[in-house]
């Protein structure tokens, strides 16, 4: 007896779906705020953000739980988180609140390694491993942290800690991203 195939249209893929189609609202908010503590459109920016993130955890559990995972929640998902850390941080840059290399660095390689995982995702899967989750945790709040204007609101010093959290996320973001390539070599050679 074979199990029943799961609808695509389901809730984690529709949180999922909401996530890319919110994308475009968070950056145009970004895009058109300034870095002012009273600006509205600044904070909402961070808001949307934040609950894209946020939802990127409930959608993954809801599917693991309830067993609706889906062949095309496992192509969606990381291009929603793609779209929303890659949209902040372009964001930034456009902004020139963030450097332009930076952003060119961690976008490499999160969207190199994510069309690697698709590219081998027929023969197995990639699964995220623990210094990619560290990564993923410290480019939100990196990222969380540069969309809020706190420096405005609390002083120079922030500016600190944003350097410090987005340096931190960019060398684990190297870091992981040559470990996944060793990893698959190595796995590759031991076949």
């Amino acid at each position: 007896m074979s199990t029943p195939r799961v609808s695509n249209l389901n809730v984690p893929n529709v949180i999922t779906i909401v996530r890319i189609l919110f994308a475009p609202v968070f950056i145009w908010f970004l895009l058109v705020s300034t870095d002012s503590p009273g600006d509205s459109l600044r904070w909402w920016a961070a808001v949307l953000f934040v609950v894209g993130m946020a939802t990127d955890g409930v959608d993954g559990y809801i599917a693991r739980r309830y067993n609706l995972v889906t062949d095309l929640g496992k192509i969606l998902d990381p291009i929603a988180d793609k779209v929303l850390t890659g949209g902040a941080l372009v964001g930034l840059s456009l902004i020139g609140e963030l450097p332009w290399w930076v952003t060119i660095v961690i976008l490499v390689r999160e969207w190199g390694i994510t069309v690697f995982r698709f590219a081998v995702l027929s023969k197995r899967v990639i699964p995220a491993s623990r210094g990619g989750k560290i990564k993923t945790v410290f480019q939100f709040l990196a990222i969380t942290s540069a969309l809020m204007p706190l420096a405005a609101l609390w002083g120079p010093w922030m500016n600190t800690v944003n350097i410090v959290l987005m340096g931190i996320a960019l060398v684990l973001t190297v870091v992981t991203g040559v470990a996944y390539l060793v990893e698959a070599w190595i796995n590759n050679r031991a076949r």
